[in-house]
């Protein structure tokens, strides 16, 4: 079984879809050994304590700056060993140590067809907001490896979605994650834990 850390900062709708996958055979050979966010109120910790999963805190704040705080991250994921790191929803810049310290072994979901609106700046709502405001027909979700840049990691899976006439920023986000991000991200978790345990035989 691969062990993988989930790191999230918001509500946990991405953890809840990997969380139903491992429980429902989608995601097989694989466990989540820890759920770790940078946002205290992150309903995405409640999730993880209902599963009966570690569920850790780590702010910047607590940690008493920028250094300490990375420190600190790394050895939650040491603590837990994570073989799989899983951004899902996080909005902290993952620093370069722990890059190098799961090269290739870190994966993100963005909500968008990169290279499409990805980069700095653009999370969240704001993807979709530009999404719109560029007149685009298409949109959807990239799985990738998270390497040194931003969203600029080589790209695992894709998934097409629609962009509907009378979409807001808000409408066309579920969309994009109930039929995109939902799917992709385990999808990808499978994946790569089918791979890893089949090349360790």
């Amino acid at each position: 079984m691969l062990k993988v850390a989930v790191l999230v900062s918001g509500g946990g709708t991405n953890l809840q879809a990997i969380l139903d996958a491992i429980d429902e055979g989608k995601i097989r050979n694989a466990e989540v050994v820890s759920v770790i966010s940078n946002n205290p109120k992150a309903y995405a910790l409640e999730r993880a304590k209902k599963h009966g999963i570690p569920a850790v805190c780590i702010t910047r704040k607590a940690c008493g700056g920028t250094e300490a705080f990375n420190a600190a991250l790394l050895k939650a994921l040491k603590d837990c060993g994570a073989e799989l790191v899983v951004l899902a929803g996080c909005l902290v810049v993952i620093p370069k140590e722990i890059i190098r310290e799961y090269e290739g072994r870190i994966i993100n979901i963005h909500p968008s067809l990169i290279p499409s609106f990805c980069g700095t700046g653009f999370y969240g709502l704001k993807v979709h907001e530009e999404a719109l405001k560029r007149g685009v027909k298409v949109t959807g979700a990239t799985v990738h490896i998270v390497d040194e840049g931003t969203d600029t990691g080589p790209i695992l899976l894709q998934k097409a979605v629609e962009v509907k006439e009378g979409d807001t920023p808000e409408s066309l986000q579920r969309r994009v994650m109930e039929e995109a991000e939902w799917i992709l991200l385990p999808k990808a978790i499978d994946m790569i834990c089918t791979q890893a345990v089949s090349s360790a035989d």
